[in-house]
C-alpha cells in the first residue's frame, strides 16, 4: 500500500472510531458536539500556527543579500517544484535540523537552524529543503490538521466518557450498554487515536522523502543528510522543542530513547535511509 492510500485508510479509521465513540457514549450528537468544537480549535490552529511556532523558535527572516546560497538554493528547487517561493526562516540552535509551515502554498514558510547549515554540504541541504518543499507540496499540514481534528473530537469525547462514570454514567447505560464497553472505550479510544495519528505523520513522513528524491533526482543525499541530522541530535538535542511541534522537523529533535521511538510521530531513521538507498537507482 502506497502512502497516500495510507493516509486515506488511517484517516477513515479515525473516523470511523469517532462514530463508534460517539455512538457508545451518547448517540452521533456527542460526536458532533465534540468534532465541532475540534475543529474549531485546529482550524485557528491552521490559520495561525506557523506564525506562532515561528516565533516560539525565534526564527527570523532572512533576505537573499543576507543568505544568498540558503536562498539560491531554495529558489532553484521551487522553481522545479512548481511552487511560490515560500519565506525563509533561520533559528539560531547549534541543533541540525529544519521544518516546513504555513497553511498552504502560497503561505509558507521554511525554516532552517544554523547548525544545520554548518554540517551540511550543498546536495545534502538540498535534499533536506526538498523534503520541507515536498510537505508544503503535499499538503501535510492541512491533513495534519484533519488528523489532528478528528482525534481530538475522539479524546474530548472520551474525556467526557470518564467524567460520565464518575458522575453516574451515560444516556447509553440507560440502554442497555455494557459498563465495560464504556470503560475500555474512554480508556483505549485515545491511545488508539494517537497511534492512528502517529501513523498519518509517518507516512507523510515517507512521502515527503520520496518526493524529495524525485525533485532532486537523486535519493543518496537526503539519506546522508537524515544521517547526519541523527547524529548530530544525539549529541545536541533541541531543549527548546516541545511534543506538540516535533511532529514538523524532518527527525524528531529529542535525544533518542525507546519511549521516544515508540511515541515518536517520525519513522525510525534507519527505515528512511533504507527506503531511500532502496529507490537510488532509479534516477
Amino acid at each position: 500500500m502506497n502512502n497516500r492510500l495510507k493516509t486515506v485508510f488511517f484517516l477513515t479509521l479515525l473516523t470511523i472510531l469517532l462514530v463508534w465513540v460517539g455512538s457508545i457514549l451518547g448517540g452521533h450528537s456527542g460526536a458532533t458536539y465534540a468534532f465541532i468544537f475540534a475543529l474549531l480549535l485546529n482550524l485557528g490552529s491552521y490559520w495561525f500556527s506557523d506564525k506562532i511556532i515561528l516565533r516560539s523558535y525565534k526564527a527570523r527572516n532572512v533576505s537573499k543579500e543576507e543568505m544568498p546560497r540558503l536562498y539560491n538554493l531554495v529558489e532553484d528547487l521551487t522553481l522545479k517544484s512548481s511552487l511560490p517561493l515560500p519565506k525563509i526562516y533561520l533559528i539560531e540552535s547549534d541543533t541540525p535540523n529544519a521544518f516546513a509551515t504555513g497553511r498552504n502554498p502560497s503561505h509558507a514558510a521554511v525554516a532552517v537552524t544554523s547548525g544545520i547549515l554548518n554540517i551540511l554540504n550543498e546536495e545534502e541541504l538540498k535534499g533536506v529543503i526538498a523534503h520541507e518543499l515536498s510537505h508544503i507540496k503535499n499538503r501535510d499540514i492541512l491533513i495534519s490538521t484533519i488528523a489532528a481534528t478528528i482525534a481530538g473530537a475522539i479524546m474530548m469525547l472520551a474525556s467526557w466518557a470518564k467524567w460520565a462514570m464518575i458522575f453516574g454514567g451515560s444516556a447509553r447505560d440507560e440502554e442497555g450498554d455494557s459498563p465495560l464497553v464504556f470503560i475500555i472505550m474512554a480508556i483505549l479510544a485515545p491511545i488508539a487515536a494517537l497511534l492512528i495519528q502517529m501513523a498519518i505523520s509517518r507516512s507523510r513522513e515517507y512521502l515527503a522523502d520520496k518526493s524529495a528524491a524525485e525533485i532532486c533526482q537523486n535519493s543518496q543525499p537526503l539519506a546522508n543528510a537524515l544521517k547526519k541530522l541523527h547524529q548530530g541530535i544525539s549529541y545536541r538535542p533541541m531543549n527548546e522543542a516541545t511534543p506538540a511541534t516535533a511532529h514538523l522537523f524532518i527527525v524528531n529533535p529529542f535525544r533518542r530513547s525507546m519511549m521516544v521511538n515508540l511515541f515518536s510521530t517520525h519513522p525510525p531513521i534507519d527505515s528512511r535511509i533504507k527506503r531511500l538507498e532502496g529507490i537510488a537507482e532509479l534516477f
